[in-house]
């Protein structure tokens, strides 16, 4: 079995238990879902799902037809190859002196990441970028003691028309 790595973008109706249904058949097939988004749409009435995982080709396939005779989804794509992709991550990370908040700071500013809160012993910080760019500003902080972190997970928009 050769799983590959794929984004889906499903339009569906807002309703409650779409979600449920959505991930459901993803579950039902064996899949682990990587991330899933949910948000409103352009559309009144609808939402818009990211779906990040890996699967097979013909897996894939599979639900990609079963999604599609649910009532509740209206629209299906796999826009793996031509997505722009993010991540939101906030960060509250310890601050033991002086020398290590401006540390911080410094590579706050060098990852374009926002400082949301400021208290004397911890800074909260928000990062947005891709999965390589958020794990390496992580990878920086763990030495002065992350607290506590939030990541969305991905969301993503097809490039173009």
């Amino acid at each position: 079995m050769d799983l590959e790595y794929h984004i889906i973008s499903t339009l569906v109706e807002d309703k409650p238990g779409v979600l449920q249904k959505v991930a459901g058949l993803f579950n039902r097939r064996g899949f682990n879902i990587d991330s899933i988004t949910v948000g409103k749409s352009e559309i009144e009435g609808q939402s818009r799902m990211i779906i990040s995982v890996h699967a097979d080709k013909k897996g894939l396939e599979q639900v990609t037809k079963q999604l599609n005779k649910l009532v509740d989804v209206i629209k299906i794509k796999d826009i793996t190859k031509n997505a722009v992709k993010r991540e939101l991550c906030l960060i509250k990370v310890s601050v033991p002196n002086e020398k290590a908040r401006a540390e911080i700071m410094q590579y706050s500013n060098i990852f374009r990441a926002k400082i949301l809160d400021v208290t004397e012993e911890t800074l909260v910080i928000e990062l947005t970028g891709d999965k390589q760019k958020i794990n390496a500003f992580i990878s920086l902080l763990e030495n002065y003691g992350i607290k506590k972190i939030a990541r969305t997970g991905l969301t993503a928009m097809a490039r173009g028309v």
